[in-house]
């Protein structure tokens, strides 16, 4: 491949060519050589257009489309030389191109821009992207329904504070992070629905005089439409922003489910079993099983918050319409998508293997007085006491059994009416972990019934 050093891409107007700092802070072929399919893509697309419209032979965009296939065969084989000195993917494929096929290859940018090439690169490698995400979210939804269903009436308890606050259900537990994921996965899809709009066209700020067709390029690269309006097209990376922004909080989703599995597996809870294919040991401890995927899809997040306000930072100062500083947008996004895949199939592995113990799910779901809740309501409900008062006399009851060093249940009736006189015996219906959390049966509650529900409900959105 010839490896052009000097002004091969600006003319006349520079007689010398950059020193070495400058080649090397102006480059960008490093980190967007990533974007060669798509950047083959648009420059075919934009090739058909330009014959389709009598603006080059139907001869030179035959072999300007051929050639760029065998260009992306070679890169795909690896097999390509990828050069610093000529900057970016555009003019690495650009330069390929001309060795291929001569001077056709020098039509092929007539009616564009790299300002308006990269921005459509961009925009289709974020687009592959969302899909590829969308795609990881609806797996990981998949596993968490198969728990859900398994564990649609498992008792353990539900917290606040991380204090034990009410007993609820796995299944019901496990449905709390489909609904935090099914909103990531709504946010993805609206993301990919409002960038899919093609900047290829806008040229390098104002448009072109020649006659081109942007409605069909848009069409070719699947795209719903043209930008419309070339400063905009060419200076927008809120497409990037958006899909940072939802990263970050589907990492954010990531990151709380990680740490109750960290939790939950510690010898302390023992509420999770693990599999081996997810943990790693000591090498000084032979005892130890750790959480160790578990812990590094937390700290993901890191950097995945990161680069969302790195990039905004790039953009926010920034007149229209394009400067260099975009090219500082790739590599956070880059890394973003990297570590948001990589959690994201990770935590699917974790749950699907993952295996509950249910017999110490269900002794910790009632400690800590974990149906004083019930007990209140029972008292508001039977008794017809005003909830104020029912709370008062809860209270009471819990200060009793923790002094007697017991849970509700334990306390006789004899020793409740003591705090109540008009307390039952049909009290204790529902004061077993059991019985509360099938009371629960107002919409979205913990219920099996309900959880069942919810987990049907899901099946048939996610297909």
């Amino acid at each position: 491949m010839t490896d052009k050093t000097s002004n091969q891409m600006w003319g006349g107007r520079f007689a010398a060519g950059p020193d070495a700092i400058m080649e090397a802070i102006n480059a960008s072929i490093s980190f967007d050589k990533r974007m060669a399919a798509q950047d083959i893509a648009g420059s075919r697309a934009h090739a058909a257009m330009l014959a389709a419209t009598g603006i080059v032979s139907d001869s030179d965009a035959v072999a300007m489309r051929e050639g760029l296939l065998t260009v992306l065969s070679e890169i795909e084989a690896g097999e390509f030389t990828f050069s610093t000195a000529l900057e970016d993917i555009h003019m690495n494929v650009e330069a390929r191109l001309k060795d291929l096929i001569g001077a056709p290859a020098g039509r092929l940018h007539t009616g564009r821009s790299r300002n308006d090439q990269v921005a459509t690169d961009f925009r289709l490698w974020v687009r592959d992207q969302l899909d590829a995400v969308d795609q990881a979210l609806q797996a990981l939804m998949h596993a968490l329904l198969v728990q859900a269903e398994a564990g649609s009436d498992w008792v353990m308890p539900g917290f606040t504070h991380l204090q034990t606050a009410q007993p609820v259900t796995w299944g019901h537990h496990m449905m709390a992070y489909v609904e935090m994921f099914g909103r990531d996965l709504s946010r993805v899809r609206d993301a990919r629905a409002r960038m899919n709009e093609c900047p290829l066209g806008a040229a390098a700020l104002a448009g072109t005089s020649f006659p081109i067709d942007r409605e069909m390029t848009a069409k070719a690269l699947g795209f719903d439409r043209p930008c419309a309006n070339s400063l905009d097209a060419v200076s927008d990376r809120d497409f990037a922003l958006e899909f940072l922004g939802a990263a970050s909080i589907c990492a954010m989703h990531l990151s709380r489910f990680a740490e109750e599995l960290v939790i939950w597996s510690s010898a302390q809870f023992r509420f999770v079993a693990l599999s081996d294919r997810f943990s790693t040991g000591s090498s000084i401890m032979p005892q130890k099983k750790n959480p160790d995927a578990a812990e590094l899809i937390r700290a993901k997040v890191g950097r995945i918050f990161g680069a969302n306000v790195a990039l905004m930072m790039v953009m926010k100062g920034l007149p229209l319409a394009y400067s260099k500083d975009m090219q500082e947008d790739k590599e956070q996004v880059f890394d973003a998508a990297d570590n948001l895949m990589l959690a994201l199939a990770a935590m699917e592995g974790m749950v699907r293997d993952m295996a509950a113990r249910t017999d110490n799910l269900e002794a910790a779901a009632g400690s800590g007085f974990s149906t004083a809740t019930d007990l209140a309501d029972w008292l508001v409900r039977v008794l017809d006491m005003p909830f104020r008062e029912a709370h008062h006399v809860t209270g009471a009851l819990v200060a009793k059994a923790e002094a007697k060093g017991c849970d509700l249940p334990d306390l006789s009736l004899t020793e409740m009416q003591e705090v109540h006189g008009e307390i039952t015996a049909s009290i204790y219906d529902v004061l077993g972990v059991h019985n509360s959390v099938a009371s629960r049966v107002s919409y979205g509650g913990t219920a099996p019934s309900q959880v069942r529900a919810q987990v049907a409900r899901w099946k048939e959105r996610l297909g």
